[in-house]
């Protein structure tokens, strides 16, 4: 700065230098009002704070509890799988009783009175039906005389069983337990349940189409004789 470089220069000026800049600044200090160092921090904080909008916001709608619904949510389609026959109903075990002797004996007009003894003939679901159950299960077999679907009916009936839509109009006990779970999720000793009754490419053919699709054997917990079916 010239004044620290030239001091001796300008040293007789000090005092109406000095007279002159207390002047001013009198005169500076009483147009305008001082300001503590807090107000002028108060005022920055309050402009940058202070929204360009004035108006003020719209309150949010309160919010309003919503009474629980007194309607019960749909029950899931139950499938319960045991392989204890003492633990179904009297009637389903004497049922599958009846199936088993008739198809040991060979003679497939045993099964006659099973199929259409009850208040609603069994619904055969074999590929062939036709208007007596014993000429469709003659018809679907191997041989001309049912051995080999009465044969199959034997190996069904020898597994375990899935109880599906329980405490409903449409529970029913289905042999072999495997036609109701998905096909995929077998265990080691359940797919050898399973290879009983078909070859292990049949097995291969169910993992194609995601399902159990040989024959099986629904019976109603009154002891009717709901279905005998084979397919999907």
């Amino acid at each position: 700065m010239p004044m620290a470089c030239n001091r001796g220069r300008f040293a007789p000026m000090r005092p109406l230098l000095t007279l002159g800049l207390s002047a001013g600044l009198a005169l500076l200090s009483a147009a305008v009002p001082s300001y503590a160092l807090s107000s002028v921090q108060g005022t920055t904080e309050m402009a940058q704070s202070t929204p360009a909008d004035p108006s003020p916001a719209p309150a949010a709608p309160a919010k309003t509890a919503t009474a629980p619904s007194s309607a019960p949510a749909p029950a899931p389609s139950s499938v319960e799988i045991s392989y204890d026959i003492s633990k179904a109903p009297e009637p389903v075990r004497a049922m599958r009783e009846k199936i088993v002797e008739a198809a040991a004996s060979g003679d497939p007009e045993r099964l006659r009175p099973l199929l259409t003894g009850g208040k609603t003939p069994t619904t055969l679901s074999l590929g062939g039906d036709n208007s007596d159950p014993i000429a469709t299960i003659k018809s679907v077999s191997g041989d001309p005389d049912g051995l080999e679907v009465m044969a199959i009916m034997l190996d069904v009936l020898s597994t375990g069983y899935a109880r599906i839509n329980a405490g409903t109009p449409d529970e029913t006990y289905v042999w072999p337990y495997f036609a109701e779970k998905p096909i995929n999720t077998l265990t080691a000793p359940e797919k050898v349940d399973l290879l009983r009754l078909v070859t292990a490419g049949d097995y291969e053919n169910m993992l194609d189409i995601g399902n159990y699709n040989f024959f099986r054997i629904g019976i109603a917990p009154d002891g009717s004789w709901k279905f005998l079916a084979a397919g999907d």
